[in-house]
């Protein structure tokens, strides 16, 4: 039975978006878990950043809703948008002001807002060293920092960012991800980001929402496409590479054992052998390695990356 606090946080229901008669949103539909840092990925002009503004009620939909917190952009926007942290594009602030003074400028736009939850999100994003130096002097990944401490001030459910890790460099880029990790480990926040950087959503996200022509292509959490990757490679470093060769050929060619497993295909190079082998065959020369007297030093399996996957899914489109 779904609860209030087992009900995903964002639910988009046939979402379409039509503009001169093309359509750009295509009956898009999919759920985002609460507690969880959620990726929407797609080919160029595949839709992101329209839903993403159809999420936070800069742009309207065609057709369908969109629930936030359980309560329709369409029907009820002021209640489903309280749940609501967004930063669309790059965090505008005050460059001539101190971080602090700019929270504070956002703060008296809200009710409810004092002096203790501006420390507490500025301790939140790692900012109480610079908080009170002008944010021009403040590095990108800083100023970003900044934009989610704003968007948090008000205690959101969800946190939305699109394309937050553009321009930064690789260890503003740690950081942002470091940041967004604790956020949804410590304040069990939500996070939804939108990123055309594949490796790193790898690392930073719990599931991926993949949209191709403005239409779902699948929803999966990451390390479904880890596991469910072939293994394509397996380089297995031994002792004797030739005796290990003659080996995993000759019990190739007599069955496997009764393993099913059948030519394996070795390629040697030195003393590092190379199989094309899926994972529980893998699992299985090895054992064959050990039991023939073979030294086996190290094992390392090839499996497709979430890049690979990604561009099988979309035709190897333009990333956007």
């Amino acid at each position: 039975m779904t609860t209030p606090e087992t009900a995903p946080i964002v639910e988009l229901r046939e979402v379409s978006k039509t503009i001169g008669g093309k359509t750009i949103i295509d009956r898009l539909s999919f759920d985002v878990p609460r507690g969880e840092v959620f990726g929407f990925l797609g080919p160029n002009g595949a839709g992101k950043t329209t839903t993403i503004r159809m999420m936070v009620g800069l742009m309207a939909m065609s057709g369908g809703d969109i629930r936030i917190g359980g309560s329709s952009i369409r029907r009820d926007f002021e209640r489903a948008i309280r749940h609501v942290g967004a930063i669309v594009e790059n965090p505008e602030m005050y460059k001539f002001m101190s971080g602090y003074r700019n929270l504070l400028h956002y703060a008296r736009m809200m009710p409810g807002i004092g002096e203790a939850r501006i420390r507490e999100v500025v301790e939140l994003v790692g900012l109480e060293n610079r908080i009170h130096d002008r944010v021009k002097t403040y590095s990108l990944g800083m100023r970003q920092r900044l934009g989610i401490a704003q968007a948090l001030l008000h205690r959101p459910a969800v946190l939305i960012l699109d394309e937050p890790t553009n321009g930064l460099d690789p260890a503003g880029i740690r950081e942002l991800r470091d940041h967004l990790r604790v956020l949804t480990r410590e304040i069990g926040l939500s996070v939804i980001v939108s990123s055309h950087l594949l490796a790193e959503m790898e690392l930073m996200c719990d599931r991926v929402a993949i949209i191709q022509h403005g239409r779902l292509v699948a929803v999966r959490p990451v390390k479904e496409f880890a596991d469910a990757a072939d293994v394509r490679q397996v380089r297995i470093e031994v002792d004797r590479g030739a005796a290990a060769k003659a080996l995993l050929e000759g019990t190739a060619a007599n069955g496997g054992n009764g393993s099913g497993s059948g030519d394996f295909g070795v390629e040697l190079d030195g003393n590092e052998l190379t199989l094309a082998l899926d994972r529980e065959a893998a699992a299985e020369v090895n054992r064959r390695l050990v039991e023939g007297g073979i030294k086996v030093y190290g094992l390392q399996l090839a499996g497709k990356s979430l890049e690979e996957q990604f561009l099988e899914m979309t035709g190897d489109e333009p990333i956007a």
